[in-house]
């Protein structure tokens, strides 16, 4: 992978491959949105709920291949392997200061 991956990124990923819920959830703004290819999912609560079964609760790594930054949006495209789904996937995120806004998952 050429570029690193830039925080708050960067810790993010870590806590998704120890499966740390807490610092993945903390990871995201008070209203921060998790779109997982177009079924939105807003709050913490409602990112808890579509993690428990298909993101931390499915026991998800992601291994990154590569990293593209812009300063306010970060995409990682790696390869997912869980419970729930496997295969190739880009990952963007829109980031606020030290937290994730909105987190976007598409075919990578």
């Amino acid at each position: 992978m050429e570029t690193p991956i830039p925080e708050p990124v960067a810790s993010f990923v870590a806590a998704v491959n120890r499966h740390d819920e807490d610092a993945f959830l903390d990871a995201f703004t008070p209203d921060g949105v998790v779109d997982d290819w177009g079924r939105e999912f807003a709050g913490r609560e409602r990112i808890k709920a579509w993690s428990d079964k298909e993101f931390i609760g499915a026991r998800g790594v992601l291994t990154p291949q590569e990293c593209r930054s812009d300063g306010s949006e970060v995409t990682v495209v790696g390869d997912w392997r869980s419970t729930h789904a496997n295969g190739l996937s880009s990952f963007t995120f829109a980031v606020e200061g030290d937290a994730i806004s909105r987190m976007t998952i598409r075919e990578g």
